[in-house]
């Protein structure tokens, strides 16, 4: 049951990263569940690995470079989801930026 809030709350973070970034194009609600769920299944295998070889400059950002591996997913997942569209590293960097906001307030709400 967590997973499918803690997926829930990662689509519409998606979703909702989408509509406002320039850049970011879903194609179809079946390409957001998708790419959620890639996004997903990326944090929990690639994502500590990540943070573990760049924990020296993790530190010195003071955590911000967490946000470079996040955008780092995303690109990673719109190479892999047919429908799910980043224009660079940039518009990632943004959406990444935008997910993490909307995802720490929906978790506030939903008492995860």
């Amino acid at each position: 049951m967590i997973f499918l809030i803690k997926w829930a709350i990662n689509t519409i973070a998606l979703g909702v990263a989408a509509i406002i970034v320039k850049g970011v194009v879903i194609h179809s609600i079946v390409a957001l569940a998708v790419a959620s769920l890639i996004i997903g299944f990326l944090n929990a295998s690639l994502k500590p690995i990540m943070i573990i070889l760049t924990l020296p400059l993790n530190i010195l950002t003071m955590g911000l470079f967490t946000f470079v591996i996040n955008t780092i997913m995303i690109l990673i997942t719109s190479q892999i989801v047919r429908g799910f569209d980043v224009s660079g590293f940039w518009a990632a960097f943004v959406a990444s930026l935008f997910m993490s906001f909307i995802s720490f307030i929906l978790s506030i709400f939903v008492g995860e």
